[in-house]
């Protein structure tokens, strides 16, 4: 990758550069994060958009970030991003030495936070092809690769393909849980990364708690108690606001992988 990508500052303004007219619901109370949506003004007809059909959020310049970021204050990619940047110099390592795999990589602004860093390969994945086209519409500069693939479902092609990587770090941010990203597809990505890489990922507080339902509390606590996973820092923070303005509080972790994870351990 060439030394003439363009500021991050840059990028984020193009991506903002359409404003939409956004409506959010009149009674949030009624409304569970996992159903939250919003009406959007769209060649001059009111639409609801549910927020986890990214597929349609991302076909729309602009509007992932004037309502996740803009109006819902979305502070999970600078969060992952710092507290990986610490962790790195706590160990003397350059970031430009990692070759990372960024799970769930949307339209790319997680990838915009790690290049800040400066890590030195990035690639991106993640099963919505408007994912990798609304990056490389907004953020043409951020990624090495960008693949649209199913982590639950590779074939021999696409493992040698993500294999070629040589992957020492796996970023995953605000896609874990709700069905987005189940637990077999963070492992598929997780033992793609080489004993002693780097993990960082954020995941909602209540899918590490003993209510959890997404099977992720129960796969972390087995990767650390089998010694897969050695977790370096943990903070939880307000991920962003929902539709009622009321604070969702998710947790960032950063690890170390010291060893693949067995299909057994999965819950």
């Amino acid at each position: 990758m060439s030394d003439t990508r363009p500021s991050s500052e840059s990028a984020a303004k193009e991506a903002n550069r359409t404003q939409h007219d956004i409506k959010l619901p009149r009674h949030p109370e009624q409304v569970d994060q996992d159903s939250e949506y919003c009406s959007v003004l769209l060649d001059g007809v009111w639409q609801d958009i549910r927020f986890h059909d990214y597929g349609r959020i991302f076909a729309i310049p602009g509007l992932y970030e004037q309502l996740f970021h803009d109006i819902l204050d979305c502070r999970s990619p600078d969060v992952v991003a710092k507290l990986l940047k610490e962790e790195l110099q706590r160990d003397n390592v350059t970031a430009a030495s990692l070759r990372v795999l960024d799970l769930g990589a949307g339209n790319g602004l997680v990838g915009e936070q790690l290049r800040t860093v400066g890590v030195g390969h990035l690639a991106g994945i993640d099963i919505l092809p408007q994912a990798r086209t609304a990056a490389l519409r907004d953020r043409p500069e951020v990624y090495d690769a960008y693949h649209v693939l199913d982590m639950t479902n590779l074939s021999e092609t696409d493992s040698l393909l993500l294999e070629r990587h040589s992957f020492n770090a796996l970023t995953c941010v605000a896609a874990l849980g709700y069905g987005d990203i189940p637990p077999s597809a963070f492992r598929a990505a997780y033992n793609l990364v080489s004993d002693g890489g780097w993990v960082a990922f954020t995941i909602k507080d209540r899918f590490l708690s003993d209510s959890d339902t997404s099977g992720f509390a129960t796969l972390i606590a087995r990767c650390r108690q089998a010694g897969l996973l050695n977790v370096r820092a943990r903070e939880r923070y307000r991920h962003r606001l929902d539709i009622s303005g009321r604070p969702l509080h998710y947790f960032a972790l950063v690890g170390t992988k010291q060893g693949d994870i067995p299909a057994d351990l999965l819950p």
